[in-house]
Order: C-alpha cells, then structure tokens, then sequence
C-alpha cells in the first residue's frame, strides 16, 4: 500500500511539472499565431502599394482567414476531441506557418487572399485547442489563471509585430515580403518547440490512462451533428455565440485597422505601430488578472464592466489629441484583452458543456464567433472607402459595445435561470 502511495505521488509531481511545460509549450505556439494575425495591419500601405488594393479590397484579405474560420472551427473542435490536443495543434502550426509563407510568395489579389484563407484552416485548431488543453490540465482559479497566461502569447506576439514592422524589421530586411518569410520561420520554429515537448513528457493530457485523475472528454455515445445541435438549443449557449460575434467584430476590426486609423489620424507609419501597441500591452496585464478574477457570480459583473470600457473606447477613438487618444487605447487593451477569454471560460463551465464537451462547443463558439471577425475588418475597410474617414466604423463599434452589455445582463440572467 505505501509503495502504490508512493508511485502516486510520484505521478502527480511529473504530472504537475509536465502541465506547466505543456502551457509554455501552447503559449509560445499561440504567440506564433500572434505573429501571423497581426502581420497584415502594419504591413497596409506597402503590400496595398505593390499589389494595387483598395481599402475595401484589404478588408476582404484582411477578414478571409475569418471566413474559411466559420467554416472550419466545428470540425477542428471535433478533430481535438478525436485525436488529441497535442498532435491537432501540430498540425494547426503548420498550417499556419504554411500562411506565412504563402503571402510572402503572393503576386497579386488572389494569391494573397488565398495564403491568409489558409491560416483560418490552422487558426480554429490553436483557438479551439487552447482552452481544451487548459481545461484539461488545470482546474478552478488556475483553470483561469492558465487561461490568462497563454492568452499573452497572442498579445506579445502582436506587440512585437506592431512595435518592430515598419520601425525595424521593414528596413533592416528590405520588404513587406522578407518580413512575412520572418514570420514563417519563427512559427516553424514554435511547431519544433511544441513537438520536442511531446516527446520529452509521455504524460499525454488527452489520455486517461496516464494522468492522476481523468480530464479528457469522454465518448457520450451522441453523434457529432446531434451534439451540436443539442448545445445550440441551449439558451446560454446561444447567447453565448452571439456575443461572441459581436466581441470578434470589435476586436478584429480594431486590430486589423488600428495602425491604419492612427495614420489616417496624422501619424507616421511607425509612431502609428508603436502606438498601436498600447492596447496589447495592456491587454497582457489584464490576461493575467482579470479571468482568475471571473469566478461564479462575479463572472457577469465583470463581462458587463468589459463592455462599458470597450464602448468608452470606441468614442475616445475619436480624437487625434494624445490625452483621450490614449485612454482609449488603454480601455481598448483592457477590454480586448479579457472578452474573449471571460466568455469562453462562461461556456466550458455550463453545466450542459463541461470538460467533455469543450471541443465541440468552443469550435462552435470560434465558428460563430468569427462570422464577427469577418465582418469587422471587412466592414471597416468598405466603411472608410464610402465615407473617406474612420468615424462611421467607430459609430459602429459603439452600437456593437452596447448590445454586448445588453447581452452580458442577459446571460447572468439565462444561465441563473437554467441553474
């Protein structure tokens, strides 16, 4: 008896060092997602110049990756659920890194429209995997802690496209085309990273055989279209996706044309990146603080507090002058940084979800949610091309901030109601 005591202790201290590595292992591959979603924006001016784009036409690139996402993210989410985190985010990296490269290669409209459709075949796989695998490892106040950590991944990866693009890697490489190889390359290296740490630790989180307590999600028997359509006749659910649509449209669209907004506004191409940074340095911090803060009822509070910072930015956006330009900067990165990740961490701990469920229902709420991510970047370019300016993207902004606060009250209540 003390022998098989001493075997579990064993066990549970490898599996408590490995989770840990397998975390750094997904952050630094979720930072190599960062990289290639925030290399378009800085890159605007340049690659709209050689390839002869519009606005409008940089919107539709912009918001391809998105569109192939809708489309994709179930039967990624799926996927997860059947093979395992490990191997799935392998797979995504690559596809990924194959993105990279294919802009680099790109000669004209299509080409390049066609290389960023193919990071939204490897993007729902990171997006959905993530959560999967920190619900797996890790559960209450660290299951949120965890969630904010990787979530960094994504923002210093932007910090350091926007920060260094146009102020140094444009000129020290040459070109917008040298700088994407750079991207690739880096994201070859991530799905080296991620595949050495699955042969260093036998401790497989998506097999209930090695770990000191089961974490996977198991076989409910239910066919996969039948549980999907069970979870969409869930009220929570539901209310859960559309928000989640109206979170993606405000974050991509700010995203993708923040640099270009700041330049509009009277910026240099680089003090237009390194002010674009702002908001994701912020959003780090508030990764790191805010979800272990969203537990239980306090979840609710804080969403709709979220959403009062987003729509206050989307108004301080506004101005040129540094003072309110900044503080909504500031809110912006604060709101940007924990929307997502709130409501992603409200739909895995639904009662009807749950860990073995996680898959599907956050390759559903990536599905849904992305027809947002297409709408913002895509609505933003047309908007500045029909109106010449930025302002009727930010009214927009600002009437998609206050229906997601009407929707935060409406979750509190719909998920008290089914409880």
């Amino acid at each position: 008896m003390e022998l098989i005591r001493g075997q579990t202790s064993i066990q549970d201290a490898n599996w408590a060092a490995a989770r840990w590595w397998l975390l750094a292992g997904l952050w630094l591959t979720y930072a190599s997602f960062g990289f290639l979603a925030a290399s378009i924006a800085p890159l605007v001016a340049p690659i709209e110049a050689e390839l002869g784009l519009s606005h409008a036409a940089m919107g539709s690139i912009m918001g391809a990756w998105q569109l192939v996402y809708i489309f994709s993210a179930v039967p990624c989410g799926l996927l997860l659920d059947r093979i395992g985190g490990r191997r799935a985010l392998l797979i995504g990296i690559l596809l990924i890194a194959a993105s990279g490269l294919g802009r680099a290669l790109a000669v004209d409209y299509w080409t390049f429209l066609l290389a960023v459709m193919l990071f939204g075949l490897g993007g729902p796989i990171i997006s959905s995997g993530a959560p999967k695998l920190v619900a797996a490892l890790f559960t209450g106040s660290q299951r949120g802690m965890a969630m904010g950590i990787y979530m960094t991944g994504p923002a210093l990866g932007g910090v350091v496209c926007l920060g260094l693009t146009n102020s140094w890697l444009l000129p020290l490489l040459g070109g917008w085309r040298q700088v994407m190889l750079l991207w690739a390359a880096t994201t070859l290296v991530a799905a080296a990273v991620w595949w050495v740490l699955g042969r260093l630790f036998p401790i497989e989180p998506d097999e209930p055989s090695s770990r000191p307590a089961p974490m996977a999600a198991p076989r409910d028997g239910s066919p996969q279209l039948a549980l999907m359509a069970e979870l969409w006749r869930t009220p929570a659910v539901r209310l859960v996706l559309l928000m989640g649509v109206g979170v993606f449209l405000f974050n991509h669209g700010l995203n993708s044309w923040l640099v270009e907004l700041l330049r509009v506004g009277g910026m240099d191409a680089s003090t237009a990146g390194y002010w674009a940074t702002v908001p994701t340095i912020v959003g780090i911090f508030g990764s790191l603080l805010i979800p272990r803060w969203a537990v239980g009822e306090r979840r609710f509070a804080i969403l709709a507090a979220l959403c009062v910072l987003a729509l206050v930015a989307s108004i301080l956006l506004r101005f040129t002058e540094s003072a309110p330009l900044t503080v909504g900067l500031i809110l912006q990165g604060v709101a940007k940084s924990s929307l997502m990740t709130v409501l992603v961490l409200a739909l895995v701990e639904l009662p009807e979800v749950g860990d073995r469920r996680a898959g599907a229902a956050t390759g559903l709420f990536f599905s849904a949610a992305e027809v947002g991510g297409l709408l913002g970047p895509l609505g933003m370019g047309a908007l500045y091309d029909a109106s010449g300016g930025f302002h009727s993207s930010l009214t927009a902004l600002t009437v998609v901030a206050c229906l997601l606060l009407v929707g935060s009250f409406g979750l509190r209540r719909v998920v008290g109601t089914s409880r």
